[in-house]
């Protein structure tokens, strides 16, 4: 059954299905080091939190992770982040593409140490 929440509609869940299908290089080469319980806690990917869709998501940890690529606005990003946080997100990571492809094991270091607490 989907639920669909005050800032979220049917459209953005389906958007959120199409960019799962879709992912980018950095997204795919990432979520082969955390899927599965690898880092010893479950992630979603492409999933909408609180009217926003993540590129990764713990809900245990209430943890959102972001690959920025060429794309993204850092004052639009800074602005998501703060409503992400105001709406009981804890933490969002945010790396580039180019961190994600020449230093993943920096990147992992990174996700493991916010995953202590």
């Amino acid at each position: 059954m989907l639920i669909i929440h005050d800032r979220c509609s049917k459209k953005k869940f389906d958007f959120a299905r199409k960019l799962r299908k879709n992912a980018t290089p950095a997204e795919r080469v990432l979520w082969e080091c955390i899927r599965r319980k690898a880092l010893g806690y479950k992630f979603r990917r492409q999933h909408v939190v609180f009217g926003y869709i993540v590129d990764f998501w713990c809900p245990a940890l209430r943890l959102a992770i972001e690959i920025d690529g060429k794309v993204h606005d850092p004052i639009k990003d800074a602005k998501r982040d703060k409503h992400l946080k105001q709406d009981g997100v804890d933490t969002v990571l945010r790396f580039t593409n180019e961190q994600v492809f020449d230093n993943l094991s920096g990147v992992i270091i990174e996700i493991k140490n916010h995953l202590k607490g």
